[in-house]
C-alpha cells in the first residue's frame, strides 16, 4: 500500500497570516514546524493503517519548507522546485491514495489564506467550467493517474469547498476560519493527533474511495489579478485572451493543466 502526502502549509493548525508562509521572520520558522508535527501525524496515521511507503512532496512556495530531520524516518520526501508535477511531484499510477495536508480554499473563497496557486497572479482558475481550489486541481490530476484522494486536513472552508468532490474520504478540521487571517484553532497537540487517526482511517477504508475525474479535453480559464498580468500572459503563443484580465489554454492533460498554471505563476514573478 502506497501513500502520497502532498503539504501545503496555509491550512495547518495555528497558521494564520502571509508572514508565517514567507521565509526569512520568526513566524515563518514557527509555522514550518508546526507543518512538520502535522506531517508527521499523516505519515504515523498512514503506516498506523497499514501502508507500505510513504512519499511527502513539499508544496508550498519555494517548497524546502518541511524539516528534514525532524520528518519521521519511515517516510522519503521531496524538495525544491521547480519540478514536474509541483505540489504532486512523484505521484504516479502505483499509488494507492493522496493526503493533501494543510490546504486551504480557493481564490476568491472565503478561508484562512485562500487563494490558488499564486495569491499575487491569480483571482480564480477554472477547469471545464469548475472554480478550482489547490486539491480540485491536484485532486483532479491524481484522478487521471487513477489515484484516490483520501485524506483532507485544512480549514472549515476548504472541506465546505472541496470535500465534495471526494466521497468517501477522510476530513480532518484542524482551524475554523473567522476572515481571511484569522481563526479559531485547534492546539498542534490536538490536530496531530485527529490526523493521525484520519490518516490511518483514510487507509483502511480507501476501498470506499473513488478516484475524482474531470474528463478531457481541458478547457482552462484564468483571471488575472491585473490587465497588465494578462497582458504578459496573452504573449504566450497558444493563450486565448477572453476578457481583460482573463486566458484560456486547452490541453489534452491535467498534467498539461497545471504546467499551464505554473508557467503563468512563474512569468508573473516580472512584475512583483
Amino acid at each position: 500500500m502506497k501513500i502520497f502526502i502532498s503539504a501545503d502549509i496555509e491550512g495547518v493548525a495555528g497558521v494564520v497570516v502571509p508572514a508565517q508562509g514567507a521565509p526569512g521572520n520568526p513566524e515563518y520558522e514557527r509555522a514550518r514546524r508546526l507543518m512538520t508535527v502535522e506531517v508527521n501525524a499523516a505519515i504515523a496515521g498512514a503506516f498506523d493503517g497499514g501502508a507500505d511507503y510513504v512519499l511527502v512532496n513539499d508544496s508550498h512556495g519555494p517548497q524546502i519548507n518541511l524539516i528534514p530531520e525532524q520528518l519521521d524516518a519511515r517516510a522519503e520526501v521531496i524538495l525544491g522546485r521547480p519540478k514536474p508535477g509541483s505540489m504532486c511531484a512523484g505521484l504516479d499510477a502505483s499509488f494507492d491514495g493522496v493526503f493533501f495536508t494543510g490546504y486551504h480554499s480557493g481564490a476568491g473563497r472565503f478561508g484562512v489564506l485562500s487563494h490558488t496557486i499564486n495569491g499575487f497572479a491569480f483571482a480564480g482558475i477554472r477547469v471545464n467550467g469548475i472554480d478550482c481550489a489547490e486539491a480540485t486541481l491536484y485532486g483532479a490530476y491524481a484522478g487521471s493517474l487513477g489515484v484516490k484522494v483520501a485524506l483532507l486536513t485544512g480549514d472549515d472552508q476548504l472541506m465546505q469547498q472541496c470535500l465534495p468532490l471526494f466521497p468517501g474520504a477522510q476530513s480532518v478540521q484542524v482551524k475554523t476560519a473567522l476572515g481571511q487571517r484569522a481563526a479559531r484553532s485547534l492546539s498542534p497537540e490536538r490536530a496531530g493527533q485527529a490526523i493521525r487517526h484520519g490518516a490511518a482511517e483514510a487507509v483502511r477504508n480507501l476501498g470506499a474511495v473513488q478516484p475524482y475525474v474531470i474528463a478531457a479535453p481541458y478547457r482552462l480559464e484564468i483571471d488575472l489579478n491585473t490587465a497588465t498580468l494578462a497582458d504578459q500572459s496573452a504573449i504566450i503563443p497558444t493563450a486565448e485572451r477572453i476578457a481583460p484580465r482573463t486566458v484560456a489554454f486547452n490541453a489534452t492533460s491535467m498534467i498539461d493543466v497545471i504546467g499551464w498554471i505554473n508557467t503563468i505563476s512563474a512569468i508573473s514573478a516580472m512584475f512583483r
